[in-house]
């Protein structure tokens, strides 16, 4: 793998909760890590679904081999935040993740 394609600094987060206050539970984001990554946008969609405009935008993250990463969880790259649909790892050499995500508006 090509360090220099890897050219974007990340987060990863996992959904987690806080407290407020009163001590109700308040849903959120834990980060997880600070990656390196490539983003690459795959292609997009504009609908109209309930008489709303809605986007979805799918984008390819290529990064670094780890084991804790899931579907489930996003990738906050310039404030835009990626939901993570698929994790596609490199089984064989072990060196990459591939994340299909999507752009959450």
């Amino acid at each position: 793998m090509q360090a220099g394609r890897l050219n974007r600094r990340c987060v990863i987060q996992a959904p987690g909760t806080a407290q407020d206050e009163l001590g109700q539970p308040i849903p959120g984001w834990t980060d997880v890590a600070t990656v390196w990554a490539d983003i690459r946008m795959k292609s997009g969609l504009e609908a109209i679904k309930a008489g709303a405009p809605v986007s979805v935008v799918a984008a390819s993250i290529r990064i670094r081999y780890r084991e804790d990463v899931n579907a489930g969880m996003r990738v906050v790259h310039n404030l835009v935040a990626y939901e993570i649909k698929a994790v596609m790892p490199d089984v064989s050499g072990r060196k990459f993740l591939d994340l299909a995500c999507e752009v959450v508006n």
